[in-house]
């Protein structure tokens, strides 16, 4: 898989399965009632988005899925602007504590949410991948320590420092109150 061969991928891809399927599993149940993408349609569009990309250097097992969380990310925004294109509304709520993992629904703007992080990301690469992580991939803090290889401390102060971050550009860019 690490030299780009497709058979190796699709092997990965059946080893994985299940987890991924818990990961967009939990995406779609923080996504809001009547939400038109499926669980199985989910990972399949960040797998075909993933085999596509061409042949990436997948270093270990937490790196794929770093990789498959991204483009479940990517994903779920996609679906998300499509869907704001077709509704044409507006009007973001934000909130802290949605911005906080949590087994609540999420109420946050994905889209909102999507534009601070790829702004976050040129200031706080590493912090952006902590909030991709634990936001759109799931993982425990346990997890992102073994994905990224940084320690504990430094994933909880690179996460509660993108939280407050994040948190007060949305507010800035949403006009909500909070």
């Amino acid at each position: 898989m690490r030299e780009g061969d497709r058979a190796a991928g699709d092997q990965a891809l059946s080893q994985v399965y299940d987890e991924l399927r818990r990961i967009a599993s939990r995406e779609m149940r923080r996504e809001g009632p009547g939400h038109t993408l499926q669980t199985t349609a989910l990972i399949n569009e960040a797998y075909l988005r993933f085999v596509n990309a061409g042949s990436l250097r997948i270093e270990n097992r937490g790196h794929f899925f770093a990789i498959a969380s991204q483009q479940m990310r990517r994903v779920l925004v996609d679906h998300a602007r499509a869907a704001r294109t077709h509704k044409r509304d507006g009007g973001a709520q934000v909130d802290i504590e949605k911005i906080q993992i949590a087994a609540q629904g999420r109420d946050v703007d994905v889209l909102l949410l999507d534009d601070a992080l790829r702004e976050f990301e040129v200031i706080q690469p590493r912090a952006a991948q902590v909030v991709e992580l634990r936001y759109f991939g799931g993982y425990t803090d346990k997890e992102v320590v073994e994905a990224l290889g940084v320690s504990l401390a430094t994933v909880r102060r690179d996460w509660e420092y993108a939280r407050s971050w994040l948190f007060l550009w949305m507010r800035g860019r949403s006009g909500a109150r909070v």
